[in-house]
């Protein structure tokens, strides 16, 4: 059976994705080679293939997906033929079929599908880490989560509200409903309103204990002053450009704050970090207290499409590339 994979052999635009027949080798000792059913699409991806995050060309981007065992490597003993199982590793997402360590597969519940795991892998994990461990969310803290619509933050909104802490989401006026369908307290429409002046506002000048900033380059110094003495700017992407160097001065005169750039995979570096992740967050998706919305769905052969469509903002919650569509 020939397989297919999207290869990126110079970066630049969407039309750099290619679809290509590949080889696949037998997995190696402790690997699983697995038939994908689901592939999550993430703005990482956008960043690998335009070259603003180095990979060596050749390659296949993609980060989260999930699938069946189809054949097991020596040693490997947790999982075997037929598992259901999903991931988030390094690259290589974009692909019918493929192989990875089995230490970094976990088990889908019965009660999940493929494409909630999928998503649920990266995307999920991320909003997780965020208000579970970078900033531990407790039910008096009031947060401003920026791009409230996107993948993650409509699950991040959910978590927030499980908590019980006050959330605050920036989003196109379009999507307010969404976001607040998904958890958020109150919405600030990005194109029209000054977010910092509005969360002054919101919050009668007490403004928050942490902002969640996916955005970057044309949100991070303003959302310096939404964050009260002491509160912490969690900056975990980048979709309207590079951040520019900061100048730590300038966290003393704002108040002594704190700034961090966390990513996923230092949270789930361990096995059992990542199956204390997954357990939590499958569990969430299980009983309801997460429900991740697929907005919308391409083949995997289309992933230019869809990529198009994601740096257009055409997007809302979660998409997934499916393999075999």
């Amino acid at each position: 059976m020939s397989n297919h994979a999207i290869i990126v052999e110079e970066t630049g635009g969407p039309e750099v994705l290619k679809w290509k027949e590949v080889d696949v080798s037998a997995p190696g000792p402790g690997e699983v080679r697995i038939r994908q059913k689901a592939v999550g699409l993430n703005f990482i991806d956008t960043y690998f293939r335009s070259g603003l995050y180095p990979a060596d060309a050749p390659f296949t981007p993609g980060n989260e997906g999930a699938g069946d065992v189809i054949a097991a490597g020596e040693g490997v003993t947790r999982f075997r033929e037929g598992d259901r199982v999903a991931y988030t590793v390094g690259l290589g997402g974009y692909s019918e079929e493929r192989n990875l360590p089995a230490d970094r597969a976990v088990s889908i519940p019965d009660n999940v599908s493929y494409e909630l795991a999928a998503v649920a892998m990266l995307k999920g994990l991320t909003a997780r880490y965020l208000l579970r461990k970078t900033h531990d969310l407790k039910a008096d803290d009031t947060v401003l989560f920026h791009a409230a619509s996107g993948g993650v933050g409509l699950i991040a909104g959910q978590i927030a509200q499980h908590i019980g802490a006050r959330i605050i989401g920036t989003a196109s006026k379009e999507k307010h409903d969404l976001a607040r369908h998904h958890g958020y307290d109150e919405l600030i429409d990005y194109n029209n309103e000054d977010f910092a002046q509005r969360i002054k506002q919101l919050t009668n000048g007490d403004l928050c204990d942490v902002v969640y900033d996916s955005v970057g380059k044309t949100t991070l110094m303003k959302s310096l002053d939404c964050l009260r003495p002491m509160g912490l700017l969690v900056s975990f992407g980048q979709s309207s450009g590079k951040v520019d160097p900061l100048d730590l001065g300038l966290l003393s005169q704002k108040g002594s704050l704190f700034v961090t750039r966390p990513t996923l995979y230092n949270y789930i570096a361990s096995r059992s970090s990542l199956e204390e992740a997954t357990e939590e967050m499958f569990g969430w998706l299980g009983d309801g207290t997460v429900k991740i919305e697929i907005g919308q769905r391409f083949a995997l052969k289309d992933a230019e499409k869809a990529h198009r469509a994601l740096e257009g903002r055409e997007t809302v919650g979660a998409t997934v590339l499916l393999p075999d569509a």
